[in-house]
């Protein structure tokens, strides 16, 4: 079974990200999606933004989600009919901003009315209606019934499944989405940091000193006028342990219940582009999704952690559940054995004393303290699909906080990489709109494989002339590191995206680790490992 590479200890550095000796507005710390979403909104506002991230970007929970926008179907079990409308409302514009990374995806909900662990089909009808209705949709379809032994959604699975419910949500490369929206925040004036911890932050009544550290130990002293503690599964010891206010007293913190979610890959269990939603006995809910051609994609989990949120890691009996359960769906057994990767994300959620981490509120709290001393913003909780919204929310706040109202911009802004005009002329819809991209893309770049075209189409979008710089045929892309992937795509993600080892190009950036074998996996290690010296050289 292929296993994540361990987190990098070179140290990073880039011409694109030196640090700014100056003063800066706003210090967000933490390079996730909140992290880097409201460093994004801060800096298209106007602000001097520096963003310091301990990892890379995207390196822990915004890299190990299930993928989906989406508005959350069984949270309307719990109630949270404001969350589910605020992601529902959300999916559509996300879907518009970046084309290239997020689809729609159809889900597949099947149901045996004599499966007592199952929800009664009028809970689904009325569950499904109210997902249609409590938000406008224009590019998602609608939910329908669905006869599995006559579509072929059904052929998967066992013959006891006759009957189900077809929905819409959407589907995100996450850890992509992180990145975009740092190379956003960047293009508009933000210093983005990676792989560079804040170990203090001392706060006074003019703003905050903050110490940062780089992973070879160098150190700098930066100020800013306010602070963003978007730390994720960090924010509580972040608080305890490095802020610091003004007259020496801990500051006031929240608790935060640490939910691990893992998720197994298998070889590909059905051929068909929907999804599945399964419901277990233990009334919990899995998905199996179509993943990166060859695989499926199974989970999630929802055990309670007790530890370092970075070492978190699937268990034997988290591997053992997701089998079983999925088992139960499909004609094929999932076993233990067939699983090729895993991954497992830890969701910092806020502690509303549920005793189900099932139930736990999946909404966020923005939680601003400016009593005494500068203005401190803390990032409590959330959800990928809101990760816009929260970050605009937060913009908001922080300008009232520093007496400077500015307009939000990011509803209906394009991400980096999600305008296609420049190839396809104007918009119609997202889906429609790339699949027209993927075809001029290879009649501008006739040399280029099928394959290789519509991966980099996938990853990049309209930034992918960046990739490419002119090149006029493979041979210009340099030598061939690994299968397709080529020197100019790695060059570009060192220059651009803040990749420094083999763990950032290929489990965060891509996922082309899941197609390699080991040995091709080293030279790709091999390959920026060199690359690496060659600056460091250069830079003494």
């Amino acid at each position: 079974m292929t296993t994540l590479p361990p987190t990098p200890s070179a140290p990073s550095t880039s011409p694109a990200t030196a640090p700014d000796a100056g003063r800066y507005d706003v210090l967000v710390v933490g390079g996730g999606i909140n992290g880097c979403g409201i460093a994004r909104d801060l800096a298209g506002r106007g602000w001097r933004v520096l963003l310091a991230e301990r990892d890379d970007l995207a390196a822990h929970t915004s890299s190990s989600s299930t993928k989906l926008i989406h508005g959350g179907l069984r949270y309307l079990e719990y109630y949270e009919f404001g969350l589910v409308r605020k992601a529902l409302m959300e999916r559509e514009v996300l879907l518009k901003s970046a084309p290239h990374i997020m689809w729609p995806l159809r889900f597949v909900m099947p149901h045996d009315p004599k499966a007592n662990f199952l929800r009664p089909v009028w809970m689904i009808r009325i569950g499904l209606f109210l997902y249609d209705h409590l938000a406008r949709r224009e590019v998602l379809p609608g939910s329908e019934g669905v006869n599995l032994r006559a579509h072929k959604v059904g052929a998967p699975l066992k013959p006891q499944f006759t009957h189900g419910f077809v929905y819409s949500d959407g589907w995100v490369n996450d850890a992509r989405l992180v990145v975009l929206n740092a190379i956003d925040a960047q293009a508009k004036g933000a210093t983005v940091l990676t792989h560079t911890a804040v170990v203090s932050a001392q706060r006074d009544e003019q703003g905050w000193t903050a110490q940062l550290q780089s992973r070879d130990g160098t150190q700098r002293t930066v100020q800013a006028r306010a602070l963003v503690n978007a730390a994720g599964p960090w924010a509580e010891s972040f608080l305890r342990d490095v802020a610091r206010p003004a007259r020496g007293e801990a500051l006031a913190t929240r608790s935060l219940r640490l939910v691990k979610g893992s998720h197994i890959i298998v070889p590909r269990v059905f051929e068909h582009d929907h999804a599945y939603i399964f419901q277990n006995p233990d009334k919990r809910i899995i998905f199996a999704i179509p993943y990166e051609d060859r695989f499926t994609l199974i989970g999630t989990t929802d055990v309670e952690l007790e530890g370092d949120p970075g070492q978190a890691h699937i268990d034997a009996k988290e591997t053992a559940y997701l089998c079983e359960q999925a088992s139960r769906y499909f004609k094929q057994a999932i076993r233990p054995s067939d699983v090729v990767w895993s991954y497992s994300g830890v969701r910092p959620l806020l502690d509303d004393a549920s005793g189900d981490p099932s139930a736990v509120t999946r909404d966020y709290l923005l939680e601003a303290n400016h009593d005494a001393g500068a203005p401190l913003l803390s990032v409590w909780g959330g959800k990928i699909t809101t990760f816009r919204k929260l970050a605009e929310d937060a913009a908001d706040e922080l300008g009232r906080l520093l007496g400077d109202q500015r307009r939000a911009w990011t509803e209906g802004a394009h991400l980096p990489g999600g305008d296609l005009s420049a190839y396809i002329g104007k918009a119609q819809r997202p889906d429609t709109d790339f699949e027209r991209f993927v075809v001029e893309l290879q009649r501008r770049h006739p040399w280029l494989s099928a394959a290789l075209a519509r991966r980099l189409a996938r990853a990049y979008g309209s930034r992918v002339d960046r990739v490419l710089d002119n090149a006029r045929s493979l041979a210009d892309l340099g030598a061939e590191v690994a299968p397709g992937l080529h020197e100019a795509e790695l060059h570009y993600l060192r220059r651009e995206e803040w990749a420094v080892d083999a763990s950032d190009v290929l489990w965060r950036r891509s996922k082309l680790g899941l197609h390699y074998t080991q040995g091709e996996q080293q030279q790709v290690t091999q390959w920026l490992a060199q690359a690496g010296a060659q600056t460091k050289r250069k830079v003494a």
